[in-house]
């Protein structure tokens, strides 16, 4: 290190700080202040030697450091030996190379071979342990080095024993072959003297041994060397292949022969028929158990039988179901199929979130109690059933009702006289058919309200067929008694037609009558319930976790999604975690009837929820969990195997319904509609109403529908479905509006839904267009036909219906047969030429480019009208 380098570039090279590097330039006797100074190589030599002092090691001279203890030589030399080859003509030459090495390690001693001068252990002790424990490891190491030697040379004798074993095995094996060689040319020979005395009667001359050399090796044909001389080598059927190498004794090639043919041996590797790996063809058909759910892909299909997809779709295509290896088919075809290909199909047991929530609803065992009854307030519409229970809640909901009719199902828990009973109010018309048979399922009791003066309606008798369905006992109040035209005994014996017989004929149903108008008869109405209760027996679990059903739901642009939800079982209170169809949340807040917030909710009482994820559809249950994580699960399964069964509905057509819609398409008109309502129940009203307009000529189709109000998406999805907008007791926001405005979409608003029905009939009017008919306005029969010069043949005829006009079409009939179609050329009576001839009046008909017309023909006159269609 002569060149001068500065403190910072010793400090990275000895990977140390430049501040330690300092201090210990400065403990050494050589301050310096700044790390970029330089340092000299005595410097160096001076810091190097006070770091052994500090560190206990005595200094060396530069001579004796330097002096190495021991010096290893290598030498390699390197020779190659060329061969020529061994066979007759052949020019190869193959090269041996020769590499030989050698090592030699002189130990460096004192001067002139004298031994090293001992060292003080009293002067140096630390040097003296240091050297005692140098000459134990080289005592190790020379004991080591010993010990492998000796293991070589016992590994050399044992190669050398097994090579001249393997040699005398060689050659022993050689002599053998060439012993048995020579007795099998003794044979032959024998044989053919013996063949040359029974032919010729002496024996045949042996050849010379000269000849016999010389036919002997044109015999075996083998290829004779300058050097490959040897008796029992060239006979040998390897000698070929190691022909020119003459280094290889007799063992050395029977072994490299050996080597060779356990390689081979090796290459080709265990038969895996007999280790089992391999595949084996099976003997008899496989038959497997294939789990399936309520729908699968094709192609998880297919993989769980364990064929081609192809295959698969093949045998769809033969039992008539169109589907492609990406296509959901339900578990009825796929069950089909399975045992269609030889599989046996069973039902696929789901170890999810589902099955968990399940589980623990059933262990959940809790003490029953007694509860208040459910009743449900059916029937025809304006009968008086929103009258009836605002009586008895002492309110006026059906003054506040849109056309004074109910259109959204009700929920109401009152405290009478007689104790607290939960109402459901459905509405009585047409279209809402799914509420009155939703009211009927979740209810304890029916009340089928009827008007005196009105009789037994539709939707009367609808009820009276949810409540049989439903299985639920069934109350008849006969409403609006107080009026003059009233006939109970009417009502009673209309219902004897549909199996409800009241008690005073001998029947079972409690039938009262009153005036929701005069509150008569209606604490008789409260009794009948309370009395029908009892006999019930109506009990549920008061605490524990809540279940129910959803009443009814819609979509609040200040709280969010709002759930209208009956408790059934347990307690529903603020901070519960519960799943609700293929929603879920955490309840917020729960508000009655009158939105007054209350902290919980038990058995059939009616409560609005706040906090979902989303708007739930009515009639979904709804069930508590003990956490989010569960919750979010369950929406998350019940939400892919809804979707899977909407797959299913959409996909895997059957070839009749493509075969039976090829003929609609273009003489169908399409009605594309975006119904928007404020709650569920009237969405999913409406829809299945509009839906059911639908005929032959035009189909309805709704391309969107959803609760709450018109958002800029539903005015885009219809600008480019080209659709009618409806909005239900709902509007269109500012960006929906200008979205509309901008591309023309036809937009209405309704409160009632007569109204809706109506409007929407009128334009599938306008979609369907108008349609030419064809009005037979007078018929004329001919009695003669006389010849004109001028007109050619003219019939004679008298009009025996309507009116005959000249300017009208025509047609002439021959027993009932069509036999031209044209128009009049001139129309007389008598000599004038008049324009129309009315019934009962004989008159002269020119038929244009047609002279064939004979007595008893009827000529046909009609006119062409254009008539609006509708619905």
């Amino acid at each position: 290190m002569s060149q001068q380098t500065t403190i910072r570039k010793l400090a990275e090279l000895v990977n140390t700080p430049v501040d330690k590097l300092l201090e210990q330039l400065a403990e050494a006797g050589m301050p310096f202040s700044d790390p970029d100074q330089a340092i000299t190589s005595a410097e160096k030599l001076k810091l190097h030697g006070f770091l052994r002092r500090a560190h206990g090691k005595a200094e060396r001279p530069v001579e004796e450091a330097a002096t190495p203890g021991k010096i290893t030589l290598n030498r390699s030399r390197k020779q190659e030996i060329t061969i020529t080859g061994g066979a007759k003509g052949s020019r190869s030459a193959s090269t041996v190379e020769v590499v030989t090495r050698k090592k030699i390690t002189l130990r460096t001693g004192a001067k002139g071979g004298e031994a090293a001068a001992p060292v003080d252990p009293a002067l140096d002790p630390e040097r003296a342990e240091a050297l005692r424990k140098l000459e134990e490891s080289r005592a190790r190491n020379l004991a080591e080095q010993e010990a492998l030697a000796e293991r070589d040379r016992q590994r050399a004798e044992e190669l050398a024993e097994i090579h001249r074993m393997e040699r005398e095995a060689a050659e022993r094996a050689a002599a053998e072959a060439a012993a048995a060689a020579m007795e099998a040319d003794a044979g032959v020979g024998r044989e053919e003297a013996g063949k040359a005395t029974k032919h010729h009667g002496h024996a045949k001359p042996a050849a010379s041994p000269r000849a016999s050399d010389k036919a002997a090796p044109a015999k075996g044909k083998a290829h004779r060397g300058s050097h490959a001389m040897v008796s029992g080598v060239e006979d040998d059927e390897n000698a070929a292949r190691f022909a020119g190498k003459l280094h290889l004794s007799t063992g050395d090639r029977a072994r490299r022969t050996s080597v060779r043919t356990k390689s081979r041996l090796q290459k080709r590797g265990p038969d895996p028929s007999r280790t089992g790996t391999g595949f084996n063809k099976p003997t008899a058909p496989v038959v497997r158990e294939v789990a399936i759910g309520e729908a699968i892909t094709v192609a998880d299909l297919a993989q769980k039988l364990a064929m081609k997809g192809g295959d698969v779709v093949k045998t769809l295509f033969k039992m008539g179901v169109m589907a492609t290896i990406t296509q959901t088919i339900d578990h009825d075809t796929a069950v089909l199929v399975t045992e269609e290909l030889g599989h046996k199909a069973v039902a696929a047991v789901a170890d999810d979130a589902e099955s968990e929530l399940l589980a623990r609803v059933e262990g959940d065992q809790r003490e029953l109690a007694p509860r208040p009854p459910v009743v449900t307030i059916m029937g025809h519409v304006d009968h008086g059933k929103t009258s009836l229970l605002d009586y008895i809640r002492r309110t006026k909901v059906a003054t506040g009702e849109a056309g004074g009719i109910t259109q959204h199902i009700g929920a109401y828990h009152v405290q009478t006289s007689k104790g607290v009973i939960s109402f459901l109010d459905t509405p009585g018309h047409a279209a809402f058919t799914q509420m009155r048979q939703r009211g009927a399922r979740l209810t304890d009791v029916v009340v089928l309200v009827v008007a005196a003066d009105d009789g037994v309606m539709p939707q009367t008798i609808e009820a009276i067929h949810h409540a049989k369905a439903g299985n639920v006992p069934l109350i008849v109040a006969i409403n609006k008694i107080d009026k003059s035209d009233a006939d109970p005994s009417r009502v009673k014996n209309d219902l004897l037609a549909h199996e409800v017989v009241a008690e005073e004929f001998g029947g079972d149903t409690q039938m009262v009558e009153l005036s929701a108008k005069t509150g008569q008869g209606v604490d008789d109405l409260l009794d009948a319930i309370i009395l029908q209760s009892e006999v019930l027996d109506l009990q549920a679990a008061p605490d524990g976790r809540a279940s129910g059903v959803v009443i009814e739901s819609s979509l609040d642009k200040g709280r969010g999604p709002v759930a209208t939800v009956l408790v059934q079982q347990g307690q529903l209170s603020k901070g519960d975690y519960l799943v609700c169809g293929i929603q879920y949340g955490r309840v917020r807040a729960l508000f009655d009837e009158t939105g007054k917030q209350v902290p919980h909710a038990g058995p059939s009482i009616p409560v609005q929820v706040l906090g979902l994820s989303g708007v739930p559809d009515a009639g979904d249950d709804f069930v508590v969990v003990a956490d989010e994580r569960l919750a979010k699960d369950v929406a998350q399964q019940r939400e892919t195997r809804r979707r899977e069964l909407r797959l299913v509905a959409s996909a895997g057509n059957r070839m009749e319904d493509i075969m039976a819609q090829m003929g609609e398409g273009a003489a169908q008109q399409t009605l594309n509609l975006v119904v928007k309502a404020d709650v569920h129940g009237t969405m999913q009203a409406l829809r299945e109403a509009l839906e059911g307009l639908s005929n032959e000529q035009i189909k309805i189709n709704v391309i969107g529908s959803g609760v709450g109000g018109i958002t800029e998406s539903d005015a885009q999805l219809a600008v480019t479905s080209k659709a009618t907008v409806i909005g239900f007791n709902v509007r269109a926001d500012a960006t929906a509006r200008r979205t509309i405005e901008a591309n023309g979409v036809d937009l209405r608003y309704f409160s009632i839904i007569y109204d809706v029905i109506d409007q929407v009939k009128q334009v599938a009017s306008n979609v369907l267009g108008k349609e030419v008919r064809e009005e037979i306005i007078g018929t004329a029969e001919v009695r003669d036909v006389f010849r004109s010069s001028k007109f050619g043949a003219v019939a004679g005829c008298m009009v025996t219906e309507g009116v005959v006009k000249k300017s009208k079409p025509i047609r002439v009939l021959r027993d009932n047969t069509v036999v031209f179609e044209g128009e009049l050329e001139s129309l007389r009576r008598f000599k004038d030429a008049v324009d129309e001839v009315r019934v009962n009046t004989e008159c002269g008909i020119g038929v244009k480019a047609y002279n064939d017309v004979q007595p008893g023909d009827v000529i046909e006159c009609f006119e062409r009208v254009e008539v609006q269609r509708t619905l």
